[in-house]
């Protein structure tokens, strides 16, 4: 059966029923008790031939001891007809070829962090015999248990208790990479919808190479006299095809219409990715016209 999850933090909980409607009145106020989990870095694992191992840093932020499991997922970025974003990690029945779900290796996969205490989690990449040139993915799930807190009783009489078992999940990717790599990208379509106040950029991307592109993307709202009007960017990462969008605000001035957009793509720029990490590819711009 394929496991779909694009939940990032499940809460676990094991109740009778009066216990859980007092956790919902309770849980304003203890909110403030329940730490983040175990702090993870760093946010990217790249492996390949030459190191086909690496390392992962926890480090428990709190008081308290954390207990930890490592497991791996398949997911990467998808997007609806809209340009919103979702990652949904899927367990089984993966089909994708890019997919390194199966061969990378995690140790240890359990453990437990003393409080303000880390550990480091180390990996290793068992790749098949023939693998194409490319670039090969899987999500490392973090999952930290923040302790199970007993809820007070509804009355001694009735012994009705609850114990909640909060669980904080994160995912990060791990990347391995083999033979010539090639981040390609290209502008599959693009649509323009104009709002009172903004205008709303939908660009189709196409992923043409065999690594993930990872990038800026960048419009800019110019009147008539190529004058700026207003401008915003986003992080890309392009994984298969992707659709992504920016909002460009309409701001009261002195412009001249008809209105476009300047669209620029380029995986230069990037200062939170290591250079040595980075595989630079091609730019991409073009000007789109607005129907007004």
């Amino acid at each position: 059966m394929k496991k779909k999850n694009r939940i990032p933090i499940s809460e676990k909980s094991h109740n009778s029923l009066w216990g859980f409607f007092v956790f919902l009145l309770m849980f304003a106020a203890s909110v403030s008790q329940v730490t983040a989990g175990v702090l993870v870095a760093p946010s990217v694992i790249v492996l390949n031939d030459r190191s086909k191992t690496g390392r992962m840093n926890l480090q428990n932020p709190s008081n308290s001891p954390k207990e930890v499991s490592i497991s791996f997922s398949y997911g990467i970025p998808e997007s609806d007809s809209l340009g919103n974003v979702s990652i949904f990690l899927r367990d089984t029945a993966i089909t994708y070829p890019n997919s390194s779900l199966g061969w990378i290796k995690a140790f240890p996969r359990k453990l437990i962090i003393p409080p303000n205490g880390s550990q480091v989690v180390r990996f290793i990449a068992r790749p098949p015999k023939g693998l194409e040139d490319g670039e090969y993915w899987v999500r490392v799930v973090v999952e930290s248990q923040e302790g199970i807190t007993s809820i007070p009783t509804a009355t001694d009489e009735e012994q009705i208790t609850t114990k909640l078992n909060m669980i904080m999940r994160t995912a990060i990717m791990l990347k391995y990479r083999t033979g010539e790599l090639i981040a390609a990208l290209e502008i599959k379509g693009s649509e323009l919808i104009v709002k009172d106040e903004s205008v709303d950029v939908i660009v189709d991307f196409g992923n043409k190479g065999n690594v993930s592109y990872v990038g800026l993307f960048e419009c800019r709202l110019l009147d008539a006299d190529n004058k700026e009007i207003s401008k915003n960017h986003i992080q890309l990462a392009v994984y298969r095809d992707l659709k992504r969008k920016v909002s460009l605000p309409i701001k009261a001035g002195n412009f001249k219409r008809p209105y476009s957009v300047a669209v620029s793509v380029t995986n230069k720029g990037r200062n939170d990715i290591p250079t040595n990490e980075m595989i630079f590819g091609n730019d991409l711009s073009t000007l789109l016209s607005l129907n007004e």
